[in-house]
């Protein structure tokens, strides 16, 4: 049976230094010049045999039964590197397998799957979602698919402060708005909230149980208040995420920790493991000790807890839960907070199991200055305005094709620009050109199949390029979901896509009729079409593992 090339490489690295293991690594190299896959393994391997590496790549290559492993060529580079170039064969062979996997290509089955917990999100139910709670709900969904893409079983959850402080003046603007629409005077507690999503919610508060409220003592009334305001403002928030293309599989609510045992249950295990000390009539957690810049205050000197330790108590609760890693997408207000989690994570004996990506914040503009589209959630744009403006794919897209550590202005113009400027638009209508040579071949695409005989008429040179193009996504995404960086994938669907559109475009009438998809030679007919349906399958995969749609029929690309 052949060898394929690493199975060869490997063979002859031990024959050459007596049955040592040297690991054989093969990348594809960034420039396409250079070939279609590159290995350092003389360079490996020139001092534990003494020679030249430039000699011992010639060596290697000397002795590769290149055929047998589908390449056509190997030549030498720079100091010693081995770049190789494949057969014919083996590019077509890409497309059959990108037939047969359909809508798993790109799935990567990872040698070690771990059980993921992200969390994200994670707003405070005092207000609507904000445009940087999309970008962290846009950037944490796709950082979840890209792990399930890479083989790991993955759980979606919302952290749902509903105590403290935040909520009593959510409840006390709220109270306020109903004695100011009863006659009185508006007077908004220091530190509260002054959006008109309030004096809609006081509105319908009033006609449903205004004259019980009123019936009353003040802290019951607040009691009724804070519980109606945090319902309502939770199922908003939970519509504005479901409507933007995001689905928890858990909403953990804060005030849980305060119901059940886990606030003494943690500061126990805190203690016993002689990780907090008594100061100033205050408990104090050792942190320092773990890398963060000073000790942190778990109990107050009046008894009560600081926010450290409901934080606490639930990313023990992730532990207890099973879970192997876990990741938290913050805003950016939340930097400071990174070191003094995972020390007390270190504390408590898991100092890898904490990831956290940090997303910045968002500026929408419009013509080059800053965009306000409305003054309902306050002194912000909301998410839902922003998906009613632009769509949902617009919006996610945009969020997701710049990395989520770096501030970004959201493009207004750009983003209503239905063109092939808009980078969403450039992928989702070469997918729809591509929907539309199945239409005009009157077959569907999941009936597409293709023998060896017919892929061997992909000969073309830019018809190569694509099929090389097309058979790294599965190490893309397996890239991406390491760095979690939803960003690679965005950026590999524009080239594609852009390849994608030069290939359509070559074959039109007037242009290189030749090139067309749909030619009067069946064989060469056949070959295409399978091509086309490689393609479309994955920009469909790229575009659903970000949670946009890949359309079959856009009007632009039906006018084309």
């Amino acid at each position: 049976m052949p060898e394929d090339l690493n199975t060869q490489l490997g063979r002859l690295a031990a024959e050459l230094t007596d049955g040592a293991e040297v690991p054989v690594q093969l990348e594809r190299p960034r420039n396409a010049d250079h070939g279609d896959l590159s290995t350092n393994l003389a360079l490996m391997l020139a001092k534990r045999v003494g020679r030249a590496p430039r000699d011992v790549a010639a060596t290697l290559i000397g002795r590769l039964d290149l055929p047998a492993a589908g390449l056509a060529s190997a030549e030498i580079a720079g100091p010693g590197f081995i770049n190789f170039r494949f057969g014919s064969a083996q590019i077509q062979a890409h497309v059959a397998a990108i037939l047969a996997a359909d809508r798993a290509y790109g799935r990567v089955q990872t040698a070690e799957p771990k059980r993921y917990q992200v969390e994200f999100v994670s707003a405070n139910p005092t207000g609507p979602l904000h445009v940087a709670h999309g970008r962290g709900a846009a950037i944490g969904d796709a950082i979840a698919s890209l792990l399930q893409w890479a083989g790991h079983s993955v759980y979606r959850e919302f952290y749902v402060n509903d105590a403290g402080v935040q909520i009593d003046r959510l409840a006390a603007s709220l109270d306020a708005r109903l004695r100011a629409a009863a006659g009185g005077a508006l007077e908004i507690p220091e530190g509260g909230y002054h959006g008109e999503y309030l004096a809609e919610m006081a509105a319908t508060v009033e006609a449903q149980q205004g004259t019980a409220l009123r019936a009353l003592t003040d802290e019951a009334r607040l009691g009724v208040l804070r519980d109606y305001a945090v319902n309502a403002l939770r199922a908003e928030q939970d519509r504005d995420l479901r409507d933007f293309g995001v689905v928890f599989d858990n909403y953990f609510l804060e005030t849980s920790l305060y119901s059940n045992d886990s606030l003494p249950d943690t500061l126990a295990e805190l203690k016993a493991k002689g990780l907090t000390y008594e100061a100033d009539g205050a408990t104090w957690l050792r942190t320092s000790e773990f890398g963060d810049d000073k000790d942190r205050v778990l109990v107050k000197k009046d008894g009560s807890y600081t926010y450290f330790l409901p934080d606490i108590a639930y990313h023990r609760d992730k532990l207890q839960r099973g879970f192997d890693h876990g990741i938290n997408i913050w805003g950016a207000d939340h930097h400071g907070y990174v070191p003094r989690m995972k020390a007390v994570l270190a504390a408590l004996g898991h100092p890898d199991f904490l990831d956290v990506e940090i997303v910045q914040m968002v500026r929408i503009m419009r013509g080059g200055t800053e965009a306000k589209l409305s003054k309902r959630a306050g002194d912000y744009v909301s998410l839902r305005e922003l998906i009613d403006e632009t769509g949902k794919d617009v919006a996610r897209y945009f969020f997701l094709m710049r990395r989520g550590d770096t501030q970004m202005l959201f493009d207004l113009d750009l983003a209503l620009d239905h063109s092939d400027k808009n980078p969403v638009y450039k992928v989702q209508y070469a997918h729809a050109r591509l929907m539309s040579i199945f239409r005009k071949a009157g077959v569907a695409p999941e009936t597409i199949t293709a023998s060896p005989a017919d892929l061997a008429h992909l000969t073309d040179a830019r018809e190569q390029d694509l099929i090389k193009q097309i058979s790294t996504f599965p190490a893309v995404v397996e890239r991406a979901a390491a760095a979690r960086a939803p960003h690679m994938i965005c950026d590999y669907l524009e080239t594609t896509a852009a390849q994608v559109n030069s290939w359509y475009h070559a074959g039109s009438p007037g242009r290189n009729p030749e090139l067309a998809v749909l030619v009067a030679d069946p064989a060469l007919r056949n070959s295409r079409l399978a091509l086309a349906r490689a393609i479309q399958i994955v920009l469909r995969n790229g575009l659903l593992l970000l949670g946009l749609d890949a359309p079959d029929q856009m009007t632009r690309e039906e006018t084309e």
